[in-house]
């Protein structure tokens, strides 16, 4: 959904914006492409996105968790911005890179970290981990339907050798993966273990909060998610303006929110789309713009 996604982010010629998952540089392209002397701040904690940034003096790339947003900004001379872009999740790159250990398609270590240089990896979590945060993990971020079953297989492993791998892991959980559902099973698995492993849900929290502080009046924030965690966590922000999904009302009874919905429901991929690009299945596209005060 490049440029849904980008329409709706409103580009005035000479405005501000943030790309907070610069990636393989794409949507930050398209941004460019309706810029003319404006400015763009792109995010990547990935060491391998600064290969994909373009010769173009009007692009700052800060390599960092977006989650830092809030005082990265102004350490590079920004104040308000015009719109904020997440595409959020793992890029395709990293994804099909088998010695980052995202995918259960490849053989490869069990990393799963999007910034290289952190010390916490996937095969630390599952090695190292109470058995109550793994199955917190797997409940809360992928809704693995056995999570118990699989932690108990996990720490009774851990007992006799370390899981390194994701071709050991996979074997190691083998009696809890449903025959008939192998690749969604897996994909919840591992989708957990990478939520954990790059904090994804702090992220993203404090991506919203800031966005509050960040925008003009009539600014947008744009937000691609893939799964129903990031999902409800956007709609709700984006519906009431707090994280709870409370709706504060007026003396009147009127709802007192600083957001202007401008998606009333989350867009989804074209069929076609979905052709091209089978992952882009899941994603689900909202834009608000910041209510004039």
């Amino acid at each position: 959904m490049l440029h849904e996604s980008i329409d709706l982010l409103g580009i005035k010629p000479n405005g501000t914006y943030v790309d907070v998952t610069f990636g393989g540089g794409g949507h930050s392209r398209e941004i460019l492409k309706r810029m003319d002397a404006g400015k763009l701040i792109a995010f990547d904690r990935d060491p391998a996105a600064r290969l994909n940034l373009p010769d173009d003096d009007r692009i700052n790339l800060i390599p960092e968790d977006f989650k830092f947003i809030e005082t990265m900004l102004p350490a590079y001379g920004v104040g308000k911005v015009d719109g904020i872009l997440a595409d959020l999740g793992v890029s395709s790159h990293q994804f099909d890179t088998a010695d980052r250990g995202f995918s259960f398609r490849f053989e490869g270590p069990l990393d799963m970290r999007m910034n290289p240089g952190q010390e916490l990896n996937a095969a630390k979590l599952i090695n190292e981990s109470e058995a109550e945060v793994l199955l917190s993990i797997f409940q809360q971020y992928g809704e693995v339907p056995n999570a118990k079953k699989l932690v108990r297989i996990i720490t009774e492993q851990r007992q006799s050798g370390l899981i390194q791998t994701t071709g050991h892991f996979e074997t190691v959980i083998q009696s809890c993966i449903p025959q008939h559902r192998r690749s969604k099973y897996l994909a919840q698995v591992f989708q957990a273990l990478r939520i954990a492993v790059n904090s994804e849900m702090e992220s993203l929290t404090r991506l919203l909060l800031a966005s509050l502080q960040l925008l003009k009046p009539e600014g947008r924030l744009v937000v691609i998610a893939y799964h129903s965690l990031e999902d409800r966590m956007v709609k709700r922000f984006l519906k009431t303006g707090n994280l709870m999904g409370k709706l504060n009302k007026d003396f009147y009874g009127n709802p007192i929110t600083p957001w202007e919905q401008i998606t009333r429901r989350a867009i989804q991929p074209s069929e076609e789309e979905i052709e091209i690009n089978p992952r882009a299945r899941s994603a689900r596209l909202r834009a608000a713009m910041l209510i004039k005060k």
